[in-house]
């Protein structure tokens, strides 16, 4: 295949997709019974390569990086791959585990698989996705295609608003590492009788974990297949089976008549969910610690509270979501607006961006670091009212910059006469999320 035939291939699954996604939106009681030799159709597995190729992301316990797959000859690689998925003989790698920090100073374990296991999975969610994607709730906004975490922010919002203002601000402890197996193949089941394709699912719901100690021994173990629980955090297949094990709580909740009789919404991200009441968040909470525990999964009690607006405030995405007082409407109104802990953690990535350790980069790379995690937290944190947020990061981050070229040029002082403002925004470039907060109201208004 040559590079002409990219948007060839990639209509070609595209159609696929919308062929799967219209047949389990018209018939919701189908089940899909020849889907894995589309797995390894030559245009699926290389859409699912290049997917995989944009993401990047380190290799796993094979070490296997992308150049030298393409080193190898990528149409070579793949047509392997294809073999041993037509005759059955794939069998997933371990995945390789390793920890990233949580901002309360715990780590978070997440999963690496092989390149190889990478573009399996992910050949096998382009024909997934769409199905599943025709049953998902409306209230489950995560890994979606055209819904987003400011999509879920703005559903509380819009329902606080509305009268519902006793919330349930639930936390599940582990979600994802204690979704158990056969509830969730039972889910899968539900819309997919191809045995193949649960199979495979199965393979990588039960494949090892392997770590590296403080020592460099390397430990395997197989907690996901002794306990029967847990599905692989980082695995491209991952957000679909939390999402599908997620719609179970959402379409109970409805079906079982606690919405209407509770008058009691329910939004979705991941694992992040609120249930937000109009007056009866007292009988809601045990009726959702009751689901939960039979759908055996594990309600946080520490991080589990019932909040009352308006006297109370809440956190739910990175917002604190509450009364605050409106210049404009000069009262007291619900909105929304970025939590301490998100501005924390910003400040955090600016303070490490501007360390002493970093002072052999030179202005322009230090400046486009920094100015990428400004960028990205100001688009996100654009609702309500941001202005004192934004002051704060950037005063924060023109001391530090400052103290951080000080460092670099062996100077004495704050550097505040020697680095003035215009000499951080107008010559090295440095972005103020004031003025971004500027660009996007005056966009609103155009």
């Amino acid at each position: 295949m040559t590079i002409g035939d990219e948007p060839r291939n990639a209509d070609k699954v595209q159609q696929l997709q919308a062929a799967l996604h219209a047949k389990a939106k018209e018939s919701p009681a189908f089940r899909f019974y020849a889907l894995y030799d589309k797995v390894y159709r030559w245009d699926v597995l290389r859409a699912a390569y290049r997917q995989c190729r944009r993401n990047d992301g380190a290799p796993g316990v094979d070490q296997q990086t992308f150049a030298e797959i393409e080193e190898y000859g990528v149409e070579r690689w793949l047509g392997e791959l294809a073999e041993e998925l037509g005759t059955k003989t794939y069998r997933p790698q371990a995945v390789r585990r390793v920890y990233i920090p949580k901002p309360d100073g715990k780590q978070r374990p997440l999963g690496i698989p092989t390149i190889r296991d990478r573009v399996v999975q992910t050949a096998l969610m382009l024909i997934l996705e769409p199905i599943f994607e025709a049953d998902l709730q409306p209230e489950q906004y995560a890994y979606r295609a055209d819904r987003s975490a400011l999509d879920a922010v703005s559903a509380v919002h819009r329902w606080v608003c509305y009268g519902h203002t006793q919330v349930v601000d639930a936390d599940l402890s582990g979600y994802f590492d204690t979704i158990p197996h056969a509830e969730l193949m039972q889910s899968l089941a539900r819309r997919i009788s191809d045995k193949a394709v649960l199979h495979l699912v199965k393979m990588w719901l039960e494949a090892p974990v392997e770590e590296t100690d403080e020592r460099g021994h390397v430990q395997r173990t197989t907690r996901n297949k002794d306990t029967r629980r847990g599905t692989p955090q980082g695995s491209p297949i991952s957000p679909l089976l939390a999402n599908l094990y997620m719609r179970r709580f959402i379409l109970g909740w409805k079906t079982l008549g606690h919405e209407h009789a509770l008058r009691a919404k329910i939004v979705n991200y991941a694992d992040d969910f609120v249930i937000l009441c109009r007056g009866t968040a007292d009988e809601a909470m045990p009726v959702m610690r009751s689901m939960m525990d039979r759908l055996k999964l594990t309600v946080n009690e520490q991080k589990t509270r019932l909040c009352r607006l308006p006297n109370e405030t809440f956190d739910f995405l990175g917002y604190t979501i509450g009364p605050f007082w409106s210049r404009n409407k000069r009262r007291m109104v619900l909105g929304t607006r970025p939590s301490r802990k998100s501005v924390a953690k910003v400040k955090a990535k600016i303070s490490e961006l501007t360390g002493r350790h970093q002072v052999l980069l030179d202005e322009a790379e230090v400046v486009k670091r920094i100015n990428t995690v400004l960028q990205g937290w100001g688009n996100y944190f654009s609702r309500g009212p941001v202005s004192s947020a934004y002051r704060d990061i950037d005063l924060h981050t023109r001391q530090l910059f400052r103290k951080w070229l000080v460092n670099k040029h062996q100077k004495a002082g704050r550097g505040i006469s020697r680095y003035p403002d215009s000499y951080l925004f107008d010559e090295l470039g440095l972005i103020r999320l004031t003025n971004l907060r500027t660009s996007y109201l005056r966009g609103r208004t155009a």
